[in-house]
């Protein structure tokens, strides 16, 4: 989760009471709630208790985190092996786990290049875990807040051809944004810094979805984590995407997306998030 420091790509303390304030196991944290839900081990008992304390109110939660990891690996795979994507910037990274977005590029294309942004202190210690890339292509991280986008995008290009098509990855972490830091702004710039042909990947929770039962579990996980959250509606959610050519099946919830499904397809109940892929008009160089 990089929606932490507000303003810079570092977070202020340092030394030993800086190792203090990143490591209070004692209050739930996003980005460990979300392994929990996962089934990993990475969480405390505070992380537990929030997210059963959320459970309680939508049990599917947890099929909405296990649905986002799969969306990730959909989604990149199909970039990889049929859009020709070799490059990715993954904002928001959370904590290690299966599938990884390099490790799903660059089992279909071991060339590719991805770049991690992530200003969680929970992560930065699993930053490792992460650096372990194909010999033919590259993995980078960047420690960065997600609203500052040029603490992201300057180094990124370390890494990353600016001048060839990336594929922006923004999965889980928007709804950590609230509606006065601008997250549609913050969208827009990342799109305006890459060219044509590329592309927009984004999950999010959703607010109309089961609504009754999300607003509930809102409310009982702002109570308890340190980062609020805020879902958003189909309509909100699709604003992320002005501009960009959606790919099918479009704006859909995150457990019916398939590359090139028809949008009128309903494989199963709808889990309360959307997800989406977007083109960047014009002709890739």
């Amino acid at each position: 989760m990089a929606a932490g420091s507000g303003d810079g790509s570092q977070i202020a303390p340092t030394g030993e009471e800086r190792e203090l304030v990143r490591f209070d196991t004692s209050v739930a944290h996003p980005a460990r709630i979300w392994d929990y839900w996962l089934g990993g081990k990475d969480n405390y008992a505070a992380d537990r208790a929030a997210a059963d304390h959320v459970l309680e109110a939508a049990p599917y939660v947890r099929d909405v985190a296990r649905a986002d990891r799969a969306f990730l690996a959909n989604v990149v795979r199909h970039l990889a092996a049929d859009r020709g994507i070799r490059q990715f910037l993954d904002i928001g990274t959370g904590l290690p786990t299966a599938n990884n977005t390099h490790q799903v590029a660059q089992q279909a294309v071991p060339e590719s290049r991805v770049v991690y942004v992530d200003n969680d202190p929970i992560v930065l210690a699993h930053a490792r875990a992460l650096l372990t890339s194909a010999p033919q292509g590259a993995t980078a991280y960047i420690d960065a807040d997600a609203r500052n986008t040029s603490a992201i995008l300057a180094p990124a290009a370390e890494t990353l051809d600016f001048s060839q098509p990336v594929a922006v990855m923004l999965l889980g972490i928007l709804l950590f944004i609230p509606d006065e830091d601008d997250p549609w702004a913050i969208v827009a710039r990342l799109m305006d810094a890459v060219p044509p042909g590329s592309y927009l990947a984004i999950s999010h929770g959703a607010s109309d979805i089961r609504a009754r039962d999300m607003v509930t579990a809102n409310s009982r996980y702002n109570d308890r984590s340190a980062v609020a959250m805020r879902l958003r509606s189909k309509d909100e959610f699709t604003r992320f995407f002005d501009g960009l050519d959606l790919a099918g099946p479009g704006v859909v919830p995150i457990n019916h997306w398939q590359p090139g499904q028809a949008p009128d397809a309903q494989p199963g109940p709808a889990l309360p998030a959307y997800a989406a892929l977007g083109r960047k008009p014009g002709q890739a160089s």
